[in-house]
């Protein structure tokens, strides 16, 4: 018997409100793919992915970055 896997979601599935980041629960404006790890993805709002960004490239992570979401957010308001 197989221990069952979490599929990553597809890089264009659009980030909601309900999506946390993993570090600190807010909104996540980034999920971030790790190849090496078996597709482990991992949220992050914009704060901590630019704290981890540099580690992730280099792990050939695939980003979906909708960041620009949040200026966008300010000036509705």
């Amino acid at each position: 018997m197989t221990a069952p896997t979490l599929e990553a979601p597809a890089p264009s599935t659009a980030l909601t409100r309900g999506d946390r980041c993993d570090r600190c629960g807010a909104q996540a404006y980034v999920r971030a793919t790790i190849p090496s790890a078996d597709g482990l993805t991992l949220l992050f709002c914009g704060h901590h992915f630019r704290a981890f960004e540099p580690g992730l490239v280099e792990s050939g992570a695939a980003i979906h970055d909708e960041r620009h979401r949040i200026a966008a957010q300010v000036t509705d308001d």
